[in-house]
């Protein structure tokens, strides 16, 4: 198994329950898929460097995570298509 990192940003209009519904639904898709999560922080709402469709602010979340290669694919795919999400970013680290 590989070690990654992935930040990802929620939008910030949704509840706390949507927020963290948001957040254990990427967890439960790690555990899932055999992956096992090493740290869970959630920074809360920070503005953003930049404009991303006139909103300012986002829900950041840091998530470090131990899995199989296709497990950050099918992240990343989920991240792509889950509304909530605004902007992701998966890197795998090295070591």
């Amino acid at each position: 198994m590989r070690k990654y990192e992935t930040v990802f940003i929620l939008r910030p209009e949704l509840d706390e329950e949507k927020t963290n519904e948001a957040v254990e639904k990427f967890k439960s898709l790690v555990e899932g898929n055999g992956g096992e999560i090493t740290s869970l922080d959630k920074w809360g709402k920070r503005r953003l460097a930049y404009e991303i469709g006139h909103v300012r602010e986002g829900f950041y979340v840091v998530c470090k995570f131990r899995a199989e290669p296709a497990v950050a694919s099918e992240l990343d795919r989920v991240f792509k298509i889950s509304d909530d999400v605004m902007r992701h970013i998966i890197v795998r680290e090295d070591g």
